[in-house]
């Protein structure tokens, strides 16, 4: 049986947040529905020189501290946030990492699980060539509209999956149960940057394909809520993946109950401040919740991965003994501890300043140059992207 796996997870966001109270605020409603009824406390401001390139380029960089860079044979990038309609932007991070021609770059979509296609393919790969790596990057800009009712579950940010035959910190297990339906519950037309969202039809949605697979992979594999240690979701907002881990909870015994939903809370805390990324929400969730330190060694994990349209599947993860001596508790707060509050002007400022979806040159605001990579702008049609220093 294949070991693949993730040897390595790196995680970036932008340098600027909104505090969702003074969202709240500004836009007459009580700070309770964004902070408890959603469960949202921040969000991620992507300023225009900030784009799902420069984000998976940054996630990447964290991920391959100390690597080998010789050792990867693809960039696979999850977004539904792409710049180009031809060419991945998966490109752009290979040569923005310095990473040798031979390597295969690709982009796949589906809404939010994105990353989860880039993760099943990465484990293919290198399941069948040990010593050989994958990159599986999920990176978004979640952007729904000023004053629109998704206004709040927006974010940015990226999470990278280093993947191996031999990983240090979560064995995939081959057990993986998934569907696909046709469901208008949230798309983005090629003429918008916008996404449309029927919020509580997606709800429905997501919860009756959780329930479908959660059914059928109980059927199919034997195993039950009881072989389980933490259950993880894909999470656009905190509330979203709670709604289906209550089925789960209906299953446990109260002990069991309370532990299941104490690791709910640590998985949803990076999440809770940085917002919705899209492809890379299930896995900000295993981030957070690995780095809270409440899961041994030998712990089993199941993940249920969504994206509106609609996709969805349950698989599950074993922890790695000596996984925590892989991960950046530390790095990853101090990303979030120290982005710089923007007031709710700033940031419709900064929504509003959006590349132009016509052939004109644009220049991105050199005062929000932030991170290891950036957009400076669009020449000939082109964009330029140019690494720190």
């Amino acid at each position: 049986m294949s070991e693949a796996g993730i040897d390595r997870i790196g995680f970036a966001t932008t340098s600027l947040f909104l505090d969702m109270r003074d969202l709240a605020e500004s836009r007459g409603v009580d700070p309770e529905k964004y902070t408890v009824g959603i469960g949202q406390l921040e969000q991620s401001v992507a300023p225009s020189s900030q784009d799902c390139v420069t984000l998976a380029a940054a996630a990447a960089k964290d991920a391959l501290e100390g690597e080998d860079l010789e050792k990867i044979d693809m960039v696979l990038l999850g977004t539904e946030s792409g710049v180009d309609a031809s060419r991945a932007a998966a490109v752009y991070v290979k040569q923005l990492l310095g990473l040798p021609d031979r390597v295969r770059c690709l982009e796949l979509k589906q809404a939010c699980f994105g990353e989860t296609a880039a993760l099943a393919w990465a484990m293919d790969y290198v399941s069948r060539r040990p010593g050989r790596k994958v990159l599986a990057i999920g990176s978004d800009v979640a952007r729904y509209g000023l004053n629109t009712p998704g206004e709040a579950t927006q974010g940015a940010g990226a999470v990278a999956l280093l993947c191996s035959s031999d990983p240090k910190i979560l064995k995939i297990e081959d057990d993986s149960r998934f569907l696909t339906v046709l469901a208008s519950d949230f798309w983005r037309p090629t003429y918008s940057n916008c996404a449309i969202a029927r919020g509580h039809y997606s709800t429905e949605v997501y919860l009756e394909c959780f329930s479908r697979l959660w059914k059928q992979y109980k059927d199919e594999t034997g195993r039950s809520a009881s072989d389980f240690d933490a259950f993880l979701f894909h999470l656009p907002f905190s509330k979203m993946g709670l709604k289906a881990l209550r089925e789960v909870l209906k299953e446990a015994d109260p002990e069991r109950a309370k532990v299941f939903q104490d690791r709910f809370e640590a998985s949803s805390a990076y999440g809770r401040r940085v917002g919705n990324i899209y492809s890379g929400s299930l896995y900000l969730s295993l981030l957070s919740l690995l780095e809270s330190s409440l899961l041994e060694e030998g712990s089993r994990i199941a993940l249920f991965s969504y994206g509106s349209g609609a996709e969805a599947e349950i698989f599950s993860a074993t922890l790695r003994e000596g996984y925590s001596s892989m991960l950046s508790p530390l790095r990853h707060l101090a990303a979030i501890n120290g982005r710089r509050k923007v007031e709710v002007a700033e940031y419709e400022h900064l929504f509003s300043d959006f590349p132009p979806a016509n052939p004109q040159d644009y220049s991105c605001d050199e005062r929000y140059f932030a991170g290891p990579f950036r957009l400076t702008g669009i020449r000939e049609c082109q964009r330029q992207y140019e690494a720190e220093g």
